[in-house]
């Protein structure tokens, strides 16, 4: 039976935690709230999280101060009626924005401000209407901008960019998020199966006390070793279809129709991306399944040889069975890893050809990086979340994978 925590062992494990909140829970707190938004950060309009309307007072009055400057240019070529007009139209701007004058910071307002610069607005065009109408074929030079001044200064004018639920609705509809989700599902699932059997059979031999184990267990474990940008570069060059020489055997034995087929078609992109996860990620799994391996009681097997049982058998009714929670944990980490890939294949494919090997976390990176679109981008990222919690649930709760044994001894 499991033991209560005491407050003592509470109080050691307090550091842990917070530096847990401080750079997990955190992340996904602020991906979350950014769903409830339309935040882009490549349009002005949009680059915040805005409750109610805002009001960019700085920049509002830095459009209203252009607009008396041209008028000074458009006052040498008004008559003395107009000129009256374009006097008193500046005198206005002065007025108004004089109290905004002194703000930096962009602000929420209520409806009753915002009508009133609504308002403001509509009069500064109906005064420059008036002007311009006035002298028809009068040279005015800035008659042409000041269209563009009143639409900036509108754009001061923030309205609301929270959307709730709109992003996950939009996710549900959006066929190319589907597509990443299968994508990830079969990188995924074909990787990491791959890598149980390879994993096992390296483990299997690692585990054998014969002379020079030793050098093989560390050879073994060097494609693990590689950080994974440059094993993605190496195998990028090994897939080359001018040089390659990865791309130019498998051609050569009639694998694919020719050594530009590695990279430049959707199934052979994906099977390049497999392979170079099952050369890198193999001795990760062989590793784990090793703990597993030789934590078996060695007497076990000397009464199975006893008793007759082959190899085969041995390994089916004693390796296999004592090995599953060592089995289920390494495949909990690595479909973990596998479901979050990001830098293989965005050095590898790109997410290429034609979007095949776009998983998740590379359509998530080039909506928030590439686009700046943080809210729907953080939806995906939400989604890929609840898809690894999902995963780590499945594992944990149905399969009973023990990450950390609580049983007394």
């Amino acid at each position: 039976m499991a033991k209560r925590m005491t407050i003592k062992q509470l109080m050691f494990i307090l550091p842990l935690l917070a530096i847990v909140s401080v750079f997990s829970l955190y992340p996904i707190i602020t991906s979350f709230v950014y769903t409830g938004f339309d935040y882009h950060t490549n349009d002005p309009a949009r680059a915040g999280m805005f409750l109610s309307t805002s009001f960019n007072a700085k920049l509002f009055c830095e459009d209203a101060n252009y607009i008396s400057y041209y008028l000074d240019d458009e006052l040498r070529a008004a008559g003395e009626g107009t000129a009256e007009k374009i006097t008193g139209l500046q005198g206005d701007i002065s007025a108004f924005i004089a109290p905004y004058k002194d703000e930096t910071q962009t602000r929420s307002i209520n409806s009753n401000e915002t009508e009133r610069l609504d308002s403001f607005i509509a009069e500064v065009e109906a005064g420059l209407n008036a002007i311009y109408d006035s002298e028809p074929d009068a040279a005015f030079y800035n008659k042409d901008k000041m269209p563009i001044l009143l639409n900036e200064m509108r754009s001061c004018l923030i309205e609301s960019n929270f959307v709730g639920l709109n992003n996950y609705a939009d996710l549900m509809k959006d066929s190319r998020f589907w597509g990443t989700l299968r994508i990830t599902g079969v990188f995924t699932i074909v990787s990491v199966s791959i890598e149980l059997v390879l994993g096992m059979i390296l483990a299997l031999i690692m585990n054998k006390a014969i002379r020079g184990i030793g050098l093989v267990r560390t050879v073994s474990l060097i494609p693990w070793a590689i950080p994974t940008a440059i094993s993605a570069l190496i195998w990028s060059y090994l897939y080359d279809g001018s040089n390659g020489v990865i791309a130019h055997i498998f051609a050569a034995a009639g694998l694919i129709p020719s050594s530009q087929s590695m990279l430049l078609s959707a199934g052979g992109a994906m099977a390049s991306a497999i392979l170079a996860d099952v050369w890198k990620t193999t001795p990760y799994m062989a590793l784990l399944l090793l703990a597993g391996l030789q934590i078996i009681d060695k007497g076990l097997y000397e009464s199975a040889a006893i008793d007759g049982g082959g190899p085969v058998k041995t390994f089916l009714r004693i390796t296999l069975p004592l090995m599953k929670p060592s089995i289920l944990v390494a495949l909990l980490f690595r479909m973990l890893d596998a479901f979050r890939v990001y830098d293989l294949l965005a050095i590898l494919t790109g997410g290429g050809p034609g979007g095949a090997t776009e998983t998740m976390s590379i359509y998530s990176y080039k909506l928030v990086i590439g686009q700046g679109n943080y809210g729907y981008g953080s939806a995906v990222v939400i989604a890929m979340f609840v898809c690894v919690a999902f995963i780590a649930f499945f594992f944990i709760k149905v399969l009973g994978a023990e990450l950390i044994s609580n049983e007394e001894e």
